[in-house]
């Protein structure tokens, strides 16, 4: 039945064309109409631009005028109908030259002059490959079309006007304009405008993990300016309308405004726009107004099905099958003069010959007649075969244990099935350092506020138990595992304050209470060891009793420095926070203008705070604006300072107390409710743990307010006006609030140190405050050079206190942009911009990323494989250098070059000088004696250190062919500072100019354009999401897996598939080869001593199986040795592989064999009364023997399955041969088959033919790979004195394949109790 339903659909699809509600094809790129001039006619809306109307109320006229122009919400991912089937799928096969090359001679066939077999013969392999590949179209087609009727018929619930509610409708009767409403967990059928949600403060939380793999929950709002969310919006009282830009792919951007009925537009974000195919969470109920439906929604749009790249293996190929071609050519023009030769020479042929015809004609119909005889020569199923042992190849790849990571329960992901033999070629390595060389997971390690430098020591140690814990992990083997993200919760959890349905009781009883956990945010990461010289300084907000007040100015100015850094750290980000028990919101109960004043202030002693940077013990009158905790917090001028209290008379404070503090302090942090903090970005949620460790606790947040712990005030909400969100542009992040204690709007801003030094004020007023701004920046700077240079992620804290009348400014240029459509971003980026400067620097941190395990020992195999591996980090060069040291990229033998300018000519002359520079010191080393120049700690290695800046520059066209020759000549290279478009200039470069292979691999958004941009890209699953690895080829999850997928995988796939190719070529020309030695005795006419059956069937079916397994199965080298010894990556390149000359070696074998194969039989036979059939017989037999005993020959592997498939192969061309002898008695005519076979198989000598023809053809192949296997290990034996000599390059023949043979029956599962990662 499903199957008539399919029928029945593609006809019904034929039929229907331009109806209201018919189906819908993916957009090409038309222009999208839209009404509305002042009389109400529909016109065409400008090209970036739509409205969009509400299906019901006022304006139903311009809704109707304006939702035929747009696409319904019907997918149809299928490329066929059922009457468009077959011309179609025909039409894109016949694109492929080999499928037309070969149409071309079935056709000429036909042609009776020219006629070489029956017409039905020449047919078949043509149809079988066609009619293979159909089959396998139409399935693929067939489950899309079932996958598309699940989709649109699902269910969602549509306001309809004619009933005045919410009614059942499928997905495909969607239109823009329609009102949809959605309950928790439910997927969202169209990309929606939030108009309505049953959160109080008009917030929705969503899951994109069907969009973008990222399973951390996205806050979304309500559209600013619509009626109280406690009443659920009405869509017949609806009379705004929607201008927005027309459909696009980029997930992140959307704008356009909503004008309502007063004139007055708001400007629309991302963030108010609900996307297809995710899930709402913790939510009980929104209401949203479609705006791009179907295939116009984002997500169909980025729904573009695998990535094709072109290996440089089928570049090869192509030139190798046009050789081939030549080579045909050659061969028919001989023939066709020979046959017009013997023609002239011959009258009185004993062949039959239209003596009417001249010889000349004859000689030009002939070609042609060659042309289809030898056809076999060119090999129509080599591609498919290609394709398939690809698939096999992927299959191992997926599957191998090593790649395998049980902690994260994720192995390797093959996502572009073209690509595998480019693995084994690759000469350049370009590589991201957050999260790709490190582990991603940010830890909190210490800080600078004010200038002073505050160690952590307690968490240093802590953070050093933990590694050491680590190492004996990894050693003895990771049994636990933790999710990436954490994973949403659902509905049935969610409190009654978001206004979801409560769980009873006795449910509550039966569900276990799991906690959500956070890759960004485990136990340990999270656990900030606080320091104890800020909690002395803090002590006097934090402790019960207040014995002695702060009377100097300079210390409350630091205390206010403190306590604005840590409270920039809670709530510059924008991280959604939730708990074990609730979801993620912001709790109602709490109301929002709640600030506890403090009651006592103080310490049980004198509390000593650092001195300002330059001794100064009072700061200017003037700059107390931007210190609101020092005028309204803390003891300042005759607020509180004036009054002392003590406890008991003691006036000291001790360690003991300290001790105590540090206990209580920790005490009463883990008591309180755990909060669960859920990032986009690791260093937001340590920065947040941070805070956190001070009292400084973010507890909730919505879309205009954010509830903070204060210390010493308790909970306090805090008005968020802005949020400026990062951008690779600006390097930094920004939130506008309403300071909870002075009602001043205040900017927090955190960013990397090389942006917010530059947009921090020149100091002002008197000297002695210009002194102290001064010295905070240049102490500031000093530690923030400290931390790189011990290797931590540095980020600067600054804020701006904004008079009233300059934020009014500023907010009507920031409306304006938010409510443009046509440039959006571009206003958007400038209106920050203007915002952030003159900024007060609060301080820095630094953030501890380790390396992952192995990378070192990784990278230096790659060095020694013969890689370069390069680093293309947006960090510091500071920390880029640590890093480099720290994976051994940059040894202590390397000598450093630094390029760092402030203009393009010191950039030209910089470069000029370095580069010869390098050359000088080349030369040098080139004249070392051979002793010293073997040595390596002798040897000059130069490591280019180059910063974004410098790197702009040298990426011009003037100074690009100098970089270039100065790159190339390094030992490798680190760029800092860059941007993602420096990363993938940086590759391009590469691998245009040098023309070699490239491999880029990153794990974040700023790696995409570098990792599509390279020949092979390789995305890690980390931290930040998953667009690197949705834009990638292959995606693992360490770095060190690289070491596996290329040393044993790259390695193998290409040798596997370039010999595959040489034998594919070698049997073709050898079988072809055959056929061309018998007509020098046949008078040139184009008669073969075969029939056409064996001939055809000889290369498409008894010799097409054994390839496949050969290109699959075969290991040429063992994988423990390709990983001990990485130098066998590159250098059995000089010896191996698809080259010209291995091409030509193959091609002279196959003449000689050939040869033998054909003239051997000739001389044992001749003078005998056999026709040309029996004579043809010992050749065929001979001919399959030498081909599938070559193979046997070069396999390096040989398994139970390659002998079966051999003696499979064999067993089928003689059981061919006999049944075609038996039965057959028309089946090839002229000639008549009838019992030959069986004749000739009945005697001795055709045994005795075949066996010495077979023997004398694969002698030298054999002598030569026994000579090649002796000199090479002799080779390797004095290369590797006292070391284990490869023993993979020796002749090896295991009784069964090392590693697949496990894989295939162990399924890769984080279940699977035998999981050992050793076993491949």
């Amino acid at each position: 039945m499903e199957q008539l339903h399919w029928v029945r659909h593609r006809c019904q699809h034929m039929m229907e064309t331009n109806t209201e509600r018919g189906w819908c094809r993916a957009l090409h790129g038309q222009r999208i109409k839209s009404p509305l001039d002042s009389h109400r006619t529909p016109q065409r809306v400008p090209d970036r631009q739509r409205k969009v109307f509400a299906c019901c109320g006022p304006q139903q006229h311009d809704y109707k005028a304006v939702s035929k122009n747009y696409k319904c919400n019907a997918i149809c991912t299928t490329k066929y109908t059922l009457l468009t089937f077959l011309p179609m799928n025909l039409f894109q096969q016949f694109h492929r030259v080999a499928n037309i090359y070969f149409l071309f001679l079935a056709l000429l066939n036909w042609v009776p002059v020219v006629e070489a077999f029956e017409k039905e013969i020449t047919m078949i392999p043509l149809v079988l490959v066609i009619t293979v590949i159909a089959i396998k179209d139409a399935l693929e087609d067939y489950r899309r079309y079932l996958f598309d009727k699940k989709v649109n018929n699902r269910v969602v619930q549509v306001f309809t006007s004619t009933t005045g509610a919410y009614t059942d409708q499928c997905w495909k009767d969607v239109r823009v304009g329609d009102f949809v409403r959605l309950s928790c967990n439910e997927s969202i059928p169209a990309d929606m405008l939030l108009l309505h949600s049953s959160d109080p403060d008009g917030v929705c939380y969503i899951e994109t993990a069907n969009l973008d793999g990222e399973t951390n929950l996205k806050q979304k709002q309500v559209v600013s300016g619509l009626p109280l969310q406690q009443v659920e919006c009405s869509p017949e009282t609806f009379h705004s309308h929607i201008e927005c830009e027309n459909p696009h792919k980029d997930l992140r951007r959307f704008s356009g405004f909503i004008e309502h009925n007063s004139g007055v537009r708001v400007g629309l974000h991302s963030r108010n726009l609900l996307l297809r195919s995710c899930i709402i969470r913790n939510t009980e109920k929104v209401v949203g107004i479609v705006i791009y439906a179907g295939h116009e929604t984002k997500a169909m749009l980025n729904n573009n099905g695998p990535r094709y790249k072109r290996s440089k293996l089928e570049k090869h190929l192509n030139t190798a099958i046009l050789w081939c071609v030549l080579l045909l050519i050659i061969m028919c023009v001989m023939a066709a003069t020979g046959h017009g030769l013997w023609l002239r020479n011959f009258r009185e042929s004993l062949f039959s010959v239209d003596k009417d015809t001249s010889p000349a004609m004859a000689g030009f119909y002939l070609f042609w007649t060659m042309i289809i005889v030898l056809q076999v020569l060119i090999p129509i199923s080599l591609y498919v075969s290609i394709e398939i042992v690809k698939l096999g190849q992927i299959y191992f790849i997926q599957n191998d244990l090593a790649l395998y990571n049980e902690q994260t329960d994720s192995r390797i992901q093959c996502r572009t099935l073209n690509m595998t033999e480019d693995l084994g070629r690759i000469q350049y390595l370009f590589s991201d350092k957050t999260g790709t060389l490190t582990e991603n997971k940010m830890v909190f390690r210490r800080c600078s506020i004010y200038g002073v430098e505050y160690p952590h020591k307690e968490q240093a140690h802590r953070l050093e138990a933990k590694e050491a814990e680590d190492k004996v992990t990894l050693t003895n083997g990771c049994h636990g595992k933790s999710g990436i993200m954490c994973s949403s919760l659902g509905c049935n959890r969610s409190s009654e304050s978001q206004g979801t349905l409560p769980v009873n009781a006795a449910e509550e009883e039966e569900v276990e209470e799991q906690p959500r956990t956070n890759d960004f945010c485990s136990h340990w990461d999270k656990e900030v060891l606080p320091d104890p010289e800020i909690l002395r300084k803090m002590n006097i907000l934090c402790s019960p009793m207040l014995t002695r007040s702060v009377s100097d100015t300079s210390s409350c100015l630091e205390l206010s420095y403190i306590l604005d850094f840590f409270f920039a750290l809670a709530i510059c980000n924008t991280v959604v926070v939730s708990s074990a028990s609730q979801p993620s919101h912001f709790d109602k109960d709490i109301p929002h203008q709640v600030i506890k004043k403090p009651s006592n202030w103080g310490s049980t002693g004198p509390l000593h705070f650092s001195p300002p940077p330059n001794n100064s013990t009072k700061s200017e009158q003037g700059q107390e604006k931007n210190h609101q905790w020092s005028r309204e917090l803390l003891p300042v001028e005759g607020n509180y300072c004036k009054s002392e209290v003590y406890l008991n008379g003691d006036s000291d404070w001790t360690e003991m107390d300290v001790e105590d503090s540090l206990l209580e302090f920790a005490s009463q942090h883990k008591n309180t409710d755990e909060q669960l903090y859920e990032a986009e970005s690791p260093d937001e949620g340590a920065l947040v743990h941070a805070a956190r460790a001070y009292h400084c606790t973010l507890r909730g947040r919505s879309a205009e307010r954010l509830m903070v712990d204060l210390p010493g005030i308790g909970p306090t909400s805090v008005q968020l006006l802005h949020i400026l969100p990062f951008d690779p542009d600006r390097k930094r992040m920004s939130v506008v609030v309403r300071h909870p204690l002075t009602e001043q709007v205040v900017v927090y801003t955190k960013g990397a140190d090389s942006v917010i030094m530059d947009l921090v004020e020149e100091p002002r007023g008197s000297e002695q405050g210009k002194e102290i701004h001064t010295c905070i920046r240049n102490q500031t700077q000093q530690h923030i050079d400290m931390y790189a240079r011990e290797g931590l992620r540095t980020l600067c804290i600054a804020k701006k206190v904004l008079e009233k009348e300059e934020y009014e400014t500023w907010l009507n240029k920031q409306l304006l942009a938010e409510s443009s459509v046509e440039n959006q971003q571009e206003l958007l980026l400038d209106s920050a911009q203007r915002l952030e400067t003159n900024l007060t620097l609060l301080g820095a941190t630094g953030i501890v990323d380790r390396l992952q395990e192995d990378v070192p020992e990784t990278i230096e195999a790659l060095q020694r494989a013969g890689i370069r591996v390069w680093v293309v980090t947006g960090d510091k060069q500071e920390t880029a250098i640590n890093i480099a040291h720290a994976c051994r990229l940059l040894n202590t033998n390397d000598q450093l070059l630094t390029a760092n300018c402030a203009s393009k000519d010191e950039c030209a002359a910089l470069l000029e000088d370095l580069k010869v520079k390098v050359k000088h010191e080349s030369n040098i080393s080139t004249d070392l004696p051979p002793v010293e120049k073997s040595s390596p700690s002798l040897q000059t290695s130069f490591i280019l250190v180059i910063d974004g800046r410098t790197l702009d520059w040298a990426l011009k066209k003037e100074l690009s062919d100098v970089f270039l020759e100065l790159s190339s000549s390094c030992k490798a290279l680190i760029c800092c500072r860059s941007t993602p478009l420096q990363k993938s200039q940086v590759v391009q470069l590469i691998r245009n100019q040098l023309d070699v292979m490239t491999l880029a691999v990153g794990d974040g958004a700023n790696d995409v354009s570098m990792i599509q941009m390279a020949d092979v890209g390789i995305g890690i699953c980390g931290q930040e999401g998953m667009q690197a690895v949705m834009s990638s080829d292959f995606a693992i999850s360490r770095f060190k897996h690289l070491g596996k997928l290329l040393f044993v995988h790259g390695h193998w796939c290409y040798f596997r598939l370039a010999n595959m190719i040489h034998y594919f070529i070698y049997k073709n020309v050898m079988y072809v080869n055959l056929l061309f030695w018998y007509q020098f005795f046949c008078g040139f006419s184009g008669s073969v001593m075969t029939n056409s059956w064996v001939l055809i069937c000889f290369n498409l079916i008894f010799t097409s199986v054994p390839p496949l397994i050969y290109g699959i199965l075969d290991q040429d080298t063992p994988a423990d040795t390709l990983m001990k010894h990485p130098e066998l990556y590159q250098a059995a390149h000089a010896s191996k592989g698809f080259t010209q000359s291995m091409f030509w070696i193959t091609v002279l074998d196959a003449f000689y064999q050939s040869l033998v194969c054909f003239f051997l039989p000739y001389f044992a036979l001749k003078g005998s009364d056999v026709g040309e059939l029996a004579f043809g017989s010992p050749i065929n037999a001979s001919a399959l023997l030498i081909i599938l005993l070559h193979q046997v020959i070069e396999s390096n592997t040989l398994t139970w399955i390659h002998m079966v498939v051999l003696v499979f192969s064999v067993g089928l061309y003689f059981g061919f041969v006999l049944l075609f002898s038996l039965f057959c008695v028309c089946c090839s005519p002229p000639t008549n088959p009838l019992g030959v076979e069986i004749r000739q198989m009945s005697e001795p000598v055709f045994y005795l033919i075949c066996a010495l023809t077979t023997v004398t053809a694969l002698l030298p192949r054999l002598l030569l790979r026994a000579l090649c296997n002796t000199i090479h290990t002799i080779g390797w034996k004095s290369s590797w004195t006292g070391k284990t000599p490869p023993l993979g390059l020796c002749r090896k023949r295991p009784s069964q394949d090392l590693s697949h043979s496990t894989i295939t029956n162990l399924p890769v599962c984080a279940n699977n109790p035998d999981l050992e990662p050793n076993m491949v």
